[in-house]
């Protein structure tokens, strides 16, 4: 995994509620597991995909989706902060080769390490249904 190209980076910071934004984009039968905030975003994690949205440019206005249903996950990897790193991260290797770098800034009060393990056992729990 080490030497995978990352295509796309998105630093998480905490969770959030849901968005306006994040609504339109679900499907009604998809549940909602939570939600959390990127640097000018916000990222939902559903019982079949992972949706980011990703505003570009200066003033934000022109926006891309992602969406990642979990059956595209071909393989994923955690890496948890060390004593001097300022994050941690979930890679995740999409089929078509495609890399997804989902990082999660650290804090002292390790609630972000709580927030990793939480995407990691969301992605594992949907990833080998």
């Amino acid at each position: 995994m080490a030497d995978a190209v990352v295509n796309k980076s998105f630093l998480f910071y905490g969770k959030v509620p849901i968005t306006p934004e994040i609504l339109r984009f679900l499907h009604p039968s998809e549940q909602l597991q939570f939600c959390v905030k990127t640097f000018r975003d916000v990222a939902a994690f559903t019982d079949k995909r992972i949706l980011i949205v990703d505003r570009q440019g200066i003033t934000g206005k022109k926006v891309e989706y992602f969406s990642v249903p979990y059956r595209s996950i071909v393989t994923y990897a955690i890496e948890t902060a060390g004593t001097l790193d300022l994050d941690a991260e979930i890679k995740l290797v999409l089929s078509g080769g495609i890399v997804l770098e989902l990082n999660f800034f650290k804090d002292k009060e390790n609630q972000m390490e709580e927030l990793l393990f939480q995407v990691y056992d969301l992605i594992t729990q949907y990833v080998l249904q």
